[in-house]
C-alpha cells in the first residue's frame, strides 16, 4: 500500500527525512527525481540510473506512443523496463505552455498537438485515466499553471479553477482507488501569499496521500519561489509527502528541504549536461573552455560516478567539441550523480541531527 513514513524532522529548520513506500519499492526522502519526459532520461540507460524514482510526462506520452499502447505493453514499468517507482505529471504545464494552441474552459483544456496539430481535450478526469493507463505510482491532478507575472484577479480565478479541477480529479480517482498509488493535488496561487494559503487549505480537505506545490520556476526570482514554498508547506499535512515541482539548481536543493520539502524534480542536471555545463562539489564548470583542453583531472575528484572514475576533463571536452553523443551520456551520468549525492548528504544530515550545520556550510560555500 502507498504510504509515507516520516523518520526525522530538524527542530530548527523543519527539514524532513522519510520513506515513501510504493508498489515498486521504497523511496528515501528528501529525494530528487530525474526527468524522463518520453519514458527515458535522455542519454542514460535505465540500467545506469542510480535513482529510486523518476518522472515521466503525461502530455508527451499521451500524444506518442499513446497511453493505451503503453498500457498494452505493461504500463511504463514494463514498457521502459524500469522496476522502481515512477511519478507522472498531468501534462498541464506542457499544455499551458502551448499558448495560442490551447483554450481553457471550466471543463478542461482544449489544445492542439505540437506534433501534427490534431485537437485534444484534457479534463481533470481524463488526465487521471491516462496516468492510470501509464501505471505510475504517483499521479498529478490537472492544474492551471499561470505565467509570471500575473495580476491578482487572473491568478485568483485560475487558482479557484485549479481547486475545482482537483476536487473532480480526486473524486474520479476514488472510483478505482486500490490504495496502491497516489494522486497529488497541486497548490497554486502565483506569487500572492493569500491565494497560496487559501488554495493549500482547500486542497488539504481532499485528504490526498501527498501534495505538490506548483507554479514555481516560471520566471520569478528565486527568493520569491522560496518565499511561496515557505508560506505553503506549513499548511500541508505533516504526515504526507510534499513535492515542489520543477526545481532547482544544486545550491537551491538544501534551501527547499529547509522549508519542509520532500520531493523535487528538474531538467537542469540532464539539460545542462548536454550543453556542456557540469556541476561539481566546487561549483559548476563549462567543459568547452580552452583551459580544460589538456586537463587530466576528472570532472570532480570527490565524485564516485562512472564518468569521474574513468575519464578526464580533457577527454570530455574533446567529445563535446567533436559533437559525440557519448559526451551527453557521460555528462548526464555525472550531473545526475551530483544531484543524488547532494540529496543523500541532506538526508543523512537530517537523520543524525546535523542539518543546520550542513545548511550553514552550503550557504557559506556559495
Amino acid at each position: 500500500m502507498f504510504h509515507f513514513e516520516l523518520q526525522a524532522v530538524c527542530p530548527e529548520t523543519g527539514a524532513r527525512a522519510g520513506i515513501l513506500h510504493t508498489a515498486h519499492g521504497d523511496v528515501e526522502t528528501p529525494v530528487f527525481m530525474p526527468v524522463g519526459t518520453q519514458a527515458a532520461v535522455k542519454g542514460v540507460l535505465p540500467r545506469d540510473l542510480d535513482a529510486q524514482i523518476i518522472l515521466a510526462n503525461t502530455y508527451h506520452l499521451y500524444l506518442r506512443p499513446g497511453h493505451e499502447t503503453v498500457r498494452r505493453l505493461g504500463g511504463l514499468h514494463g514498457f521502459m523496463n524500469w522496476p522502481r517507482a515512477i511519478l507522472t505529471d498531468s501534462g498541464g504545464f506542457q499544455v499551458f505552455s502551448l499558448n495560442s494552441l490551447r483554450k481553457i474552459t471550466e471543463d478542461g483544456v482544449l489544445f492542439h498537438s505540437h506534433l501534427n496539430g490534431d485537437p485534444h481535450l484534457f479534463t481533470p478526469e481524463s488526465t487521471i485515466d491516462v496516468q492510470m493507463a501509464l501505471g505510475s505510482d504517483v499521479m498529478m491532478v490537472l492544474d492551471e499553471c499561470i505565467p509570471h507575472p500575473c495580476d491578482y484577479d487572473a491568478t485568483r480565478h485560475s487558482t479557484q479553477r485549479t481547486v475545482r479541477w482537483a476536487q473532480r480529479a480526486m473524486a474520479h480517482f476514488a472510483q478505482d482507488d486500490d490504495g496502491m498509488r497516489a494522486v497529488f493535488p497541486i497548490a497554486q496561487g502565483g506569487m500572492h501569499a493569500d491565494l497560496r494559503r487559501a488554495c493549500a487549505e482547500q486542497l488539504v480537505e481532499l485528504d490526498a496521500r501527498g501534495y505538490a506545490i506548483g507554479g514555481l520556476s516560471v520566471g520569478e526570482p528565486r527568493p520569491l519561489s522560496l518565499e511561496m514554498t515557505e508560506i505553503t508547506t506549513p499548511l500541508l499535512p505533516v504526515d504526507r509527502p510534499r513535492y515542489v515541482m520543477g526545481v532547482g539548481m544544486p545550491e537551491e536543493l538544501p534551501e527547499y528541504v529547509a522549508r519542509g520539502v520532500d520531493m523535487m524534480d528538474c531538467v537542469l542536471p540532464s539539460r545542462n549536461a548536454r550543453n556542456g555545463c557540469l556541476f561539481t562539489s566546487a561549483g559548476k564548470i563549462s567543459i568547452k573552455q580552452t583551459q580544460y583542453k589538456e586537463d587530466a583531472r576528472p570532472v570532480d575528484e570527490k565524485c564516485g560516478c562512472y564518468t569521474c572514475q574513468n575519464f578526464s576533463r580533457a577527454y570530455l571536452r574533446h567529445l563535446f567539441q567533436a559533437g559525440e553523443m557519448t559526451f551527453s551520456t557521460l555528462a548526464t551520468l555525472h550531473n545526475l550523480r551530483r544531484y543524488l549525492d547532494i540529496m543523500r548528504e541532506i538526508r543523512q544530515s537530517i537523520l543524525i541531527g546535523k542539518y543546520p550545520e550542513y545548511l550553514r556550510a552550503c550557504r557559506a560555500g556559495q
